[in-house]
């Protein structure tokens, strides 16, 4: 199986990354989940750029980051769960223009999960939660989302 998911060049302890303010990971893991989508994409696609772009937008525009994690939920572990719902639950400065505020919030719990999980080093896992997360997707991330 190819792996999609970049090796952070670094760890982040666990005692900093609890300390760390959910937004700002939720800003690294929208960053991590792009690079992911676009490079399966591009890899199992070998489509023009135009229409790769309209397959990935879908899946990282709010409402498809919010069916994305409700796909996972389920399979978060406690800590990462609790870092799903504070992240939900914060107050972010902006939202987005064309989301409803409840796929932003659950979109932004879910980028701070894979943020978290990136900064973590725990690439393994994060490789498993976002092949699940795009299932049954995964030759046509595009769907009709």
């Amino acid at each position: 199986m190819e792996k999609f998911i970049p090796q952070c060049p670094f760890t982040v302890d666990a005692k900093e990354l609890s300390q760390m303010n959910a937004l700002v990971l939720a800003f690294i893991g929208d960053g991590v989940q792009t690079l992911y989508v676009r490079t399966k994409l591009a890899v199992s696609l070998r489509e023009k750029t135009g229409e790769l772009h309209k397959k990935a937008v879908p899946q990282l525009k709010a409402s498809g980051q919010s069916d994305a994690v409700k796909k996972i939920l389920p399979m978060l572990t406690e800590e990462e769960l609790s870092l799903f719902r504070r992240a939900r639950n914060a107050k972010p400065a902006s939202m987005a223009k064309n989301a409803k505020i409840s796929d932003y919030h659950m979109a932004t719990g879910f980028e701070a999960v894979i943020g978290y999980l990136y900064l973590s080093g725990q690439t393994e896992r994060l490789e498993a939660l976002m092949e699940c997360a795009f299932l049954p997707d995964s030759t046509n991330l595009g769907g009709n989302q």
